[in-house]
């Protein structure tokens, strides 16, 4: 299958770089950086989300109608959405997209960011209610007659959806580093969500999703879909130079951030376990902004020339990675960089050893 690019949206002009106060959306910045996202070619882009902020249904419903060509990739936790009302709208914003609609599963990395929207299950019982909440979505996008169900975390009788997915069902990813994210995602998600490891660890990562898609029985595996937060410059002088700015600013923006407890999720913990490894590993992978964040979501930097980082995603890409995330810490800039100097150069790497981009 084709190697994509996939990026995130943001709602305002705030970053890791240039934090600002507020928490509004501000639309004209909003269709600026929706424009951004086409113009620089990435075929996705993920819709977050987080208990204090914007609803990521709403920003990508917005977006469907701002955007001609790209895929809108919803983050949704199940705990804020009773699936049968999930397959509803994820339905509608497939045919308001055109049928561009994917959904990220987010099971919950933490008890307290859980807890305050009013989830208390524990990090197991959050990934069973993960899997069941997969299959009903599936069911309630091919169910054609009403029907039932009582299971450990949802029951309804007779429903049935008269609003279907444009091309019948909508690609459903999950993410996670913990045996429950492998066995629920491997046998269930048709994509797989990792933040960037060294080549080594993500290999293993690979090898254990496949292991639960073999013993799910599954004819085929999931997508893999690995992020990188890419630092590019003209030369690789230049390139560390500006990494260690970031560096610096991150360390300013995120003061306390070493001094908190070890983050409950084995994503972030395996970020902080590979910093303290090394600061680089492999070509390119650059650990310290993972460290300066307590790996607060996917922080791992790729640092070079634009040719250095491509070959370094390459390196993925040869694992078996074939959805590449690259964002950034100057958000709209980064973009428009990204599609100038990196994304080309990727695909016509990609084009010249005969894999399809």
């Amino acid at each position: 299958m084709a190697v994509e690019f996939i990026s995130q949206v943001h709602v305002r002009d705030s970053s890791d770089l240039y934090p600002k106060p507020g928490a509004d959306i501000d639309v004209a910045y909003l269709r600026r950086y929706a424009d951004a996202l086409e113009e620089a070619g990435f075929d996705y882009t993920l819709v977050p989300y987080g208990s204090s902020g914007f609803s990521s249904l709403g920003v990508a419903d917005a977006l469907s109608q701002l955007t001609e060509r790209i895929k809108l990739v919803v983050a949704l936790r199940p705990n804020i959405i009773h699936p049968v009302a999930a397959a509803q709208a994820l339905s509608t914003l497939d045919h308001l997209s055109g049928g561009r609609a994917v959904v990220h599963i987010i099971s919950g990395g933490t008890d307290a960011e859980q807890a305050r929207q009013g989830d208390y299950l524990t990090k197991s019982e959050r990934y069973s209610r993960s899997a069941e909440f997969i299959q009903l979505l599936r069911r309630a996008w091919t169910e054609s007659t009403p029907w039932s169900h009582a299971g450990e975390h949802y029951r309804f009788d007779d429903f049935v959806a008269d609003l279907r997915p444009v091309n019948g069902t909508i690609p459903i990813s999950l993410g996670g580093s913990s045996a429950d994210a492998y066995r629920v995602g491997g046998s269930l998600a048709d994509i797989f969500g990792l933040w960037g490891e060294p080549l080594a660890q993500t290999r293993e990562q690979i090898t254990a999703i496949h292991e639960q898609a073999d013993l799910a029985g599954r004819a085929d595996k999931p997508r893999i879909w690995v992020t990188f937060r890419p630092i590019i410059a003209p030369t690789e002088e230049k390139a560390w130079e500006k990494a260690h700015t970031i560096l610096g600013a991150l360390k300013r923006n995120h003061v306390g951030a070493n001094e908190h407890n070890t983050p409950q999720n084995v994503g972030s913990q395996r970020l902080l376990e590979a910093a303290k490894a090394g600061e680089l590993h492999d070509r390119a992978l650059w650990t310290p902004t993972a460290t300066a964040t307590n790996a607060s979501g996917a922080s791992t930097a790729l640092v070079g020339t634009p040719e250095t980082v491509a070959a370094a995603i390459l390196d993925y890409v040869d694992l078996g990675a074939d959805l590449i995330s690259i964002r950034g810490y100057d958000n709209l800039n980064d973009v428009v960089d990204y599609g100038k100097y990196l994304l080309p150069l990727l695909r016509e790497e990609l084009a010249s050893v005969g894999s399809p981009a």
